[in-house]
């Protein structure tokens, strides 16, 4: 088991207010917001980025999924932003593969 909180929060040992859940996944608020909504979406089982994650198309589907399913649990209507932080240039600094789901206001590009 590993250590790390994504590991813990997946595993149920350390709860969190759940937006949604499936079989595969759970996703939940973050608690840094960079939007007015801003969720977290993380596959039960851990893989450290998407290029592991995208390898196993169950568990792809079910992030992705979710994804969509708690977006809308959230009342992100009016469209939101999917986010996946890959690598050191691409800004990931947790070794356990997220998504962010983004809303709540009108989002701009580039993102930075």
């Amino acid at each position: 088991m590993s250590d790390d909180i994504f590991s813990k929060i997946a595993q149920g040992e350390i709860e969190v207010p759940l937006v949604d859940s499936n079989e595969y996944a759970v996703a939940f608020a973050d608690i840094n917001p960079q939007a007015p909504v801003h969720l977290l979406v993380i596959p039960k089982k851990k893989f450290l980025n998407v290029t592991e994650l995208a390898a196993d198309s169950t568990y792809m589907q079910a992030v992705m999924s979710l994804a969509v399913s708690a977006a809308s649990k959230a009342g992100l209507t009016n469209g939101y932003r999917l986010v996946f932080n890959t690598g050191q240039d691409g800004g990931q600094t947790v070794p356990y593969v997220h998504c962010h789901v983004l809303g709540g206001r009108s989002l701009t590009w580039p993102p930075g």
